[in-house]
């Protein structure tokens, strides 16, 4: 490998392989692992290198890219047999692109930096599969200075909004708060893209007759006809959104804070999964518009 840009990306998911796509393609000598061989078959095919474990990734790059599901696959890929930290070192940093709690994260960053000296920034991000393909995510970091400033030789390849909101932990805490905005937000156009859909209104018209008004938003922009028309392609899972308002609802009861309305809408997504959307995209809480009521 060369001796700028190395990067491994552990977990090629639908986020994991557009990450990995977008290294590639901007230069990045890119090493991958997945428990799923075929995934990490087809980003060797793009020109990454495949890696056998979380450890060999490691020892092999400057930097390793986290893109996980849960809290409990960070710690197994980091600490358990044949992770991360069994190739640490103080050169090398973590960048978590993951979505778990702030309070793990903290824990974790500890762990590592304490056996190794190997530095942590959390990365959630928004924006999803699309924007990291073309380099525009919104990136909301957590970590020090410096370690934010070394994650940028990776993170500016990937993101155009970056921006450091404290230390470790808090740009988890950021991204609850994201996910509360995001998924309340979706709650709300799935009752107004069927309130839509029954008035009579086409709906690629809404889009356009509120852009720019108080009520415009890049979700609206961008979901609402996906809504209306049930066009469940894949851009984010319902189980996941649910795991992050989950998490946001745990983080704002330990802080004090209220929060209706994202109570109600955890009943919505917990309802979506029970019967058998989990799996699905967003959009198809428009299920619950046409079932919910009688069910």
């Amino acid at each position: 490998m060369s001796d700028t840009c190395q990067v491994a990306v552990i977990g090629i998911g639908v986020m994991g392989s557009a990450i990995t796509r977008r290294l590639v393609e901007t230069g990045c000598d890119v090493s991958v692992f997945d428990v799923d061989t075929a995934r990490v078959e087809q980003m060797v095919e793009l020109g990454a290198t495949a890696a056998s474990s979380p450890a060999n990734a490691t020892s092999a790059t400057k930097f390793t890219v986290l893109s996980l599901n849960t809290a409990d696959i960070v710690e197994r890929v980091v600490f358990g047999p044949n992770g991360v930290a069994e190739t640490a070192s103080s050169d090398k940093l973590l960048i978590d692109m993951s979505s778990i709690n702030p309070e793990d994260t903290i824990t974790f960053a500890g762990r590592l930096a304490g056996a190794s000296g190997m530095g942590w920034t959390d990365n959630p991000l928004s924006g999803g599969a699309p924007a990291a393909a073309t380099g525009t995510l919104t990136i909301m970091a957590g970590g020090d200075q410096q370690d934010y400033d070394r994650a940028s030789e990776v993170m500016d390849r990937l993101s155009e909004n970056r921006t450091l909101m404290g230390p470790v932990g808090a740009g988890q805490a950021t991204k609850l708060i994201n996910q509360i905005l995001v998924g309340n937000g979706f709650a709300t156009l799935m009752e107004c893209a069927e309130l839509a859909v029954k008035g009579g209104i086409e709906p690629t018209r809404i889009p356009k007759a509120l852009a720019g008004g108080r009520a415009d938003s890049a979700i609206l922009q961008e979901f609402f006809v996906k809504l209306a028309v049930r066009d469940y392609s894949p851009t984010g899972r319902i189980d996941n959104m649910l795991k992050d308002l989950l998490g946001a609802q745990d983080f704002a009861r330990g802080s004090g804070v209220p929060t209706p309305m994202l109570s109600a809408n955890v009943e919505l997504h917990k309802w979506l999964v029970a019967h058998g959307h989990g799996s699905a995209d967003t959009a198809a809480m428009m299920e619950f518009v046409e079932r919910g009521v009688s069910q």
